[in-house]
């Protein structure tokens, strides 16, 4: 095997991994010609142009009705393939979001605290302001999700916790999200605002079964030998509530995550001492990719609804 490290690379084509592609996944030049709308001897010329080009035999052709297969070259190659036609994919759909202007698709990634307090109203604002906009939603409790989809050109945007972020991605705050204790009624810290943090050492607490967003509150807890009582966990904000309102234990939460209203089951917001510092929450894009016009609509919407609940 002679593998060309000149300029000849320059001729290979986006077809030519096509088809090397689309053979490799149906083992077959016939099954590849039928899915790329090519006549078989045109997929079989396109491969043979590529394996000239990089001076390599990328398949196996045993002949008769045995499966097309991979060499090492083409195992190889075919992986960079992929990554170039999605690649290819991504550009295409950010020239159509440009020439949508402020039509098109925005796709948002969103966790529950976001998603029932902020999400709906900017929603709302957004699709008055821009009526042809498309908008889709992927929510999850786990941030690093969201960023993955982000990474993989899933989605345009995400809500996310500002911190230590990817350097693959860049990130603008929208809302500063302080923490505050959820009591039951009856709790005797009603009297003690703003709630000394050591006097939540024993106390019984419910809590998340997901921590990393609760990091910074476990590590100024832990500095100061503070260490509450867990006796439920769930990654239902509002059942959270409830079991608090209910008189299961205390919570500390992000004030964000706080369902306005009234019923027997809410539980009273207690404001805690100085200490712990509030939540960063922020939307985060890939850096490689262009960010569709509307995007910029929605930041400001969304800082705006951040500042109304103020």
């Amino acid at each position: 095997m002679s593998i060309d490290d000149g300029d000849s690379y320059a001729g290979i084509e986006m077809r030519h991994l096509r088809a090397l592609v689309t053979v490799a996944r149906t083992s077959s030049f016939s099954a590849a010609a039928r899915e790329l709308g090519y006549a078989q001897s045109a997929i079989s010329q396109q491969i043979a142009s590529l394996e000239r080009i990089v001076g390599a035999r990328l398949l196996e052709r045993p002949g008769g009705p045995r499966p097309v297969s991979l060499t090492e070259a083409g195992v190889v190659l075919h992986r960079h393939a992929e990554r170039m036609l999605a690649r290819l994919t991504v550009a295409r759909g950010d020239l159509r979001a440009l020439a949508a202007g402020d039509a098109g698709t925005l796709r948002i990634g969103t966790f529950q605290s976001v998603g029932a307090q902020l999400l709906p109203e900017a929603l709302r604002r957004l699709r008055t302001d821009l009526p042809g906009l498309d908008v889709r939603l992927l929510e999850d409790h786990d941030e690093h999700v969201l960023t993955d989809a982000v990474l993989a050109g899933e989605l345009d945007l995400a809500f996310a916790l500002i911190g230590a972020l990817d350097p693959r991605l860049e990130a603008i705050d929208v809302v500063r999200d302080p923490w505050v204790l959820l009591a039951p009624r009856d709790s005797p810290l009603v009297s003690e605002q703003p709630v000394p943090l050591a006097r939540l050492h024993g106390l019984p607490a419910v809590t998340w079964h997901l921590r990393s967003q609760l990091a910074e509150v476990d590590a100024t807890l832990a500095a100061r030998g503070v260490v509450m009582d867990v006796v439920f966990r769930t990654d239902d904000n509002l059942a959270l509530q409830h079991y608090v309102g209910a008189g299961l234990g205390h919570a500390i939460a992000g004030q964000l995550i706080v369902e306005p209203g009234s019923s027997p089951w809410t539980p009273l917001v207690l404001r805690l001492e100085e200490g712990i510092p509030p939540r960063r929450i922020g939307l985060v894009w890939a850096r490689q990719r262009m960010r569709p016009r509307v995007a910029e609509a929605f930041i400001e919407t969304v800082r705006a609804v951040a500042l109304d609940r103020q």
